[in-house]
């Protein structure tokens, strides 16, 4: 079954919303072995509508709308459709009373507009729409299917979730599976290199590399007739896989890097405080989002300047002056000033120069050194990070605490 999603609405195609529906759906209907082919968006335009809807009817067997099922003149979605296939919008009485009860309940007058939102095409299934006024509608002519969507994320997640799913359900011999292996480390061209007899030889399941910020992540992709059936190939291309990358990958699907260190260090009964300069906290702040933190963060200083550097984590003055703020050897001693204060078993600490200023040909713009103190002494990593301000730092971050993951791993 070859699929189509239409969103409808100017808001759209101006930039003032973002299309998060079409990804939505596309996620559900790939659980469901449906293959989404065509992204499409248009106006509040009624000839435009029927224009793209016939479009989508003639290379596509299920076209699913969004939007524009509202009561106000520029909602021409089931207009547009019912022209598209032919068919006339009759009133549908059933549809028509619980708008109305909707307003009674709010103890507020209907306006007369909202009345049109209980037409559909003739022959049209329902589907109702425990959170709004507006039904939803799925209709079928010559083989072809098409349903319509409520716009508003509140009413179409739950829509399609309770309705939508089981009947498509009924309609499909396939499903699909996938897992995320999440990497880190490494960057999608050596991914891509060390996989390569992998990618060659690939059928089912697929795997297929996306470029996230600061790591890679790897989709393991199943279609077959059964979830057991599923997850054993899922299982045996995620060994091999392991197998190639080992502890490259931290995690699997939603799993963050943060929650993955914090897991580490829990399981270890270890502790951590952290010393951040270039970063200015965001080290700290992904540790604290993770929920059970507190069991092993204990603690996070921001030493931007070098007075601070000095007077909490006891960096020596000479340190600074011969070597430098960002330095390796001003790293070391952040790390370890920072674990004596707190008294933990990791002490993480970053300098660099985030820019856009302050770089140097000696040192430029993106330079980071990351320290790591612990009982058997103290480690620093050179990094030089590209791009802008916001995206050094979100980097030098991310390596970091790749750096507490593989030293808590050795």
């Amino acid at each position: 079954m070859k699929s189509e999603i239409i969103a409808v609405g100017t808001e759209l195609l101006l930039g003032n919303i973002v299309n998060s529906n079409a990804q939505y759906l596309s996620q559900k209907l790939a659980d469901l072995g449906i293959d989404v082919y065509y992204h499409v968006v248009v106006g509040d335009n009624f000839r435009r509508a029927v224009e793209t809807v016939r479009n989508a009817l003639e290379r596509s067997d299920l076209v699913i709308t969004t939007g524009g099922l509202g009561p106000t003149d520029d909602d021409l979605t089931k207009e547009a459709v019912a022209e598209a296939l032919g068919l006339e919008l009759v009133a549908h009485e059933p549809s028509i009373k619980r708008i109305e009860d909707f307003f009674r309940r709010i103890d507020r007058p209907m306006p007369e507009s909202n009345r049109k939102q209980g037409y559909i095409p003739a022959g049209s299934m329902v589907l109702e729409n425990d959170n709004g006024t507006a039904p939803g509608i799925a209709v079928e002519k010559n083989g072809k299917l098409v349903i319509l969507l409520p716009g508003p994320p509140k009413e179409l997640v739950p829509m399609f979730h309770e309705k939508v799913l089981p009947y498509l359900s009924k309609r499909t011999e396939s499903m699909i599976q996938s897992r995320m292996l999440r990497i880190v480390g490494i960057g999608e061209s050596m991914v891509q290199e060390m996989l390569r007899e992998l990618f060659e030889s690939q059928t089912n399941p697929t795997i297929a590399p996306y470029a996230k910020e600061g790591e890679v992540h790897l989709r393991i992709t199943a279609k077959t007739r059964s979830e057991a059936e599923g997850k054993q190939l899922i299982d045996e291309m995620s060994e091999k896989v392991q197998a190639i990358l080992k502890e490259n990958i931290y995690g699997y699907d939603d799993e963050t890097l943060e929650a993955c260190v914090i897991k580490q260090l829990l399981q270890q009964k270890l502790t951590i405080s952290v010393a951040e300069s270039c970063t200015g906290g965001m080290i700290a702040s992904r540790l604290t989002e993770v929920p059970g933190a507190s069991g092993s963060f204990m603690n996070g200083a921001i030493t931007y300047s070098n007075a601070s550097k000095v007077k909490l984590l006891n960096v020596k003055e000479e340190t600074l002056v011969r070597f430098g703020a960002v330095s390796e050897e001003t790293a070391a001693e952040m790390a370890e000033g920072i674990r004596q204060l707190s008294g933990t078993d990791i002490g993480l600490s970053v300098t660099g120069i985030a820019g856009p200023d302050g770089g140097s040909e000696e040192k430029p713009v993106g330079l980071c050194f990351i320290g790591i103190a612990t009982g058997s002494g103290v480690r620093t990593f050179k990094h030089i990070f590209m791009g802008n301000r916001n995206k050094i730092r979100y980097n030098a971050s991310t390596r970091a605490l790749d750096i507490v993951r593989r030293t808590i791993l050795q």
